[in-house]
């Protein structure tokens, strides 16, 4: 977790590239402007070529179990998107609690290595308007669920990792 250009992706890279050879990630952005074309791009450009990827912005759990434990390593890259694009699509705050809890399940079933990048959101000022505030809460409430289950949390500040779990 960590707020914006922390590092979250690139460490995450690191990691995987640590655990082992076969990695899996799982992108959850859907370009919707030329700006977010970039972002992705760059991205893209960060990652080794022999990772295969999968450009999946909603239904991670399908992505997961097509997987079959075929890898040492699955990203996924980023919960706090995966949240908008539920919203976008006018999910409720139950059900994507529910897809949430489980997409843990599947990752605490599974054999490779998950690896969850996430946003804080929490830390800043109240949003002024009900959907940025049901976004900040919602992913809030997403993070808790996923760090329940995670035997390692770790939160980025300025491109340095801090294990708080």
């Amino acid at each position: 977790m960590g707020g914006a250009r922390s590092g979250k992706s690139r460490y995450a890279q690191e990691l995987a590239k640590k655990i082992g050879k076969k990695v899996a990630f799982i992108a959850t952005c859907n370009p919707g402007d030329e700006e977010m074309v970039k972002r992705i791009s760059l991205h893209k450009k960060s990652r080794p070529r022999n990772w295969k990827i999968i450009e999946e912005p909603k239904n991670i759990k399908s992505a997961l179990l097509k997987l079959k434990n075929k890898f040492d390593v699955v990203i996924i890259d980023c919960l706090g998107i995966l949240v908008s694009n539920f919203l976008s699509n006018n999910l409720k705050e139950t059900e994507i609690k529910k897809e949430i809890k489980s997409i843990t399940h599947i990752l605490a079933k599974s054999k490779f290595a998950p690896i969850v990048v996430s946003n804080e959101v929490g830390g800043g000022i109240v949003p002024d308007n009900p959907l940025a505030r049901n976004f900040r809460d919602i992913l809030g409430i997403a993070n808790q669920v996923m760090a329940q289950y995670a035997d390692r949390v770790y939160v980025m500040q300025a491109g340095i990792a801090m294990r708080i779990k």
